[in-house]
């Protein structure tokens, strides 16, 4: 039985460049006999969309565009009963595209778009955070606090770069500008930490930032969210880092911390940023400073 699609484009993914790659995708929906389109125009109408597409009975649910789409999407999807709930399927248009490439899609777009017609269906876990006040919002690759959080605000002001050099740029600006660690208790299923944090990032799977490894055992559909963690350091050892991350060896040094948890509740000194698949959850004016994460098994249906 033939699937019925909605297809949600981005026209901003990777800065507006989206529109060129998606424009030679339409011969392989065509090919296939047609997908619903719909694009999404401003902050969280992916969510919306991807609502009413639930809601309108369509059987799959792809976002063409980069890990914000896909984080849109997914939060519209778990807006529905499990048991009435789209797949989600995704054709990497972004410019980092870190979620698709660590759930197995394709990162050749023609490819990506035929699976979407008659790909393998598998299940993925999915993250949850809350805030003191509530509310709530679910992620599907990285929650990152502090540090991390700070990159990934900075790289939504530079322009002239894409992709990884953005991402790497925006981390520089970020040790020269935003040098911060607080003091965090951590309880976790499996311990209780309590020091200095400059960086922590929960992790659905082992890439973020186009490109930078940062907790390279994590797997998106083993039942467990895994963590890296970066004590108080000095800039110059933050420099140190960067290029550690980027190759997944960064663990091997006594200032980073790796593990693992099912639930995890936070508490910092001071308010903190918090990105949810970079996507902004508490900015740099942000009062947040107690969260609750924990993680929903098998909770999605996606294809790769």
């Amino acid at each position: 039985m033939s699937r019925r699609i909605k297809l949600i484009f981005n026209p901003h993914a990777d800065r507006g460049r989206a529109w060129d790659i998606a424009s030679t995708l339409q011969a392989i929906i065509e090919h296939h006999g047609g997908a619903s389109w719909a694009s999404s125009e401003y902050p969280t109408h992916a969510t919306e969309l991807a609502e009413q597409a639930a809601l309108e009975g369509y059987d799959v649910i792809a976002a063409l565009g980069g890990d914000g789409t896909v984080h849109e999407i997914v939060n519209g999807l778990m807006r529905i009963p499990a048991e009435n709930r789209p797949t989600l399927a995704a054709v990497p248009l972004g410019s980092g595209n870190d979620f698709s490439s660590n759930v197995g899609v394709q990162q050749d777009v023609d490819v990506a778009m035929e699976r979407v017609f008659h790909g393998e269906v598998k299940t993925i876990d999915l993250g949850q955070i809350s805030d003191a006040t509530g509310r709530t919002e679910f992620w599907d690759n990285t929650l990152g606090i502090g540090f991390d959080a700070s990159a990934t605000i900075h790289s939504r002001q530079i322009t002239r770069l894409q992709g990884f050099m953005m991402y790497l740029w925006a981390v520089i600006l970020t040790i020269l500008r935003n040098h911060d660690a607080p003091l965090m208790k951590i309880i976790t299923d499996e311990e209780t930490i309590e020091q200095n944090v400059l960086m922590m990032v929960l992790c659905n799977g082992p890439r973020e930032g186009g490109g930078f490894f940062v907790a390279p055992g994590a797997l998106p559909d083993d039942g467990v969210l895994n963590y890296a963690m970066v004590e108080s350091v000095s800039r110059a050892m933050m420099l140190r880092l960067v290029p550690e991350v980027m190759r997944g060896t960064h663990g091997r040094f006594k200032q980073v911390r790796l593990g693992q948890f099912r639930e995890l509740r936070l508490t910092s000194e001071r308010p903190i940023t918090i990105h949810t698949d970079g996507e902004v959850f508490a900015g740099f004016s942000s009062d947040v400073q107690d969260i609750h994460v924990k993680i929903l098994p098998g909770e999605l249906k996606m294809i790769v």
